[in-house]
């Protein structure tokens, strides 16, 4: 079982138990956070968002570290242009703990129970509506008879 989540602008394959390095989240060291899930993967895939409302993917925040320093160096030729900075991204290191879909079937379930009754109300009213058509049809030829005597 997985899942793709979205996380500052970029998307993460996890799996329950694994850390990784994301951007920069506004969580304290040691707080819970929901990822936003965009697929989830188990014995069939889920990726509609009416399916995914269903799907939560929680994660613990373990450090905010910063990554490798970057180094930028800019260069004009010809014109004596040098420039040396560097970067280094802000990063926060979670471990996913839950991945949990919840009642996806069940829901599935409670939609269909009310189509069905749907179903047999509109029944019952074609039939009410064929009766009525019929009670019309042999007043109509008795008019049809009278009008020919």
């Amino acid at each position: 079982m997985y899942a793709i989540v979205k996380t500052g602008g970029k998307q993460y394959r996890v799996e329950r138990g694994q850390t990784l390095l994301v951007e920069r989240l506004p969580a304290a060291e040691g707080a819970d956070v929901a990822l936003e899930p965009m697929l989830y993967r188990s014995d069939e895939a889920v990726f509609d968002a009416a399916g995914l409302k269903d799907v939560k993917v929680t994660a613990k925040v373990l450090a905010h570290v910063r990554g490798e320093k970057l180094r930028v160096f800019k260069f004009k030729p010809k014109r004596g242009y040098k420039r040396r900075t560097g970067h280094r991204q802000e990063l926060t290191q979670i471990e996913v703990t839950e991945i949990a879909a919840g009642r996806a079937k069940g829901s599935a379930k409670a939609t269909a129970k009310p189509v069905a009754a749907r179903s047999a109300d509109s029944t019952a009213t074609d039939t009410k509506a064929t009766g009525e058509a019929a009670a019309q049809t042999p007043t109509a030829s008795k008019e049809k008879a009278a009008d020919g005597s």
